[in-house]
């Protein structure tokens, strides 16, 4: 439920990606693209080292 959630899965948005793909377009704002957590699991996984 959390990734479900976090990555707004139930957001109908899937038949435009489907149709014209989502490479290179800023339009859509897809949540599994964006960068915010990389920090935060950039020093977990250091951490476990």
């Amino acid at each position: 439920e959390a990734i479900i959630r976090t990555l707004d899965l139930r957001r109908p948005l899937y038949r435009p990606i489907a149709c014209y793909g989502h490479f290179g377009r800023d339009d859509l704002d897809l949540p599994w693209e964006k960068t915010d957590k990389a920090e935060i699991l950039r020093k977990e996984a250091l951490s476990k080292n």
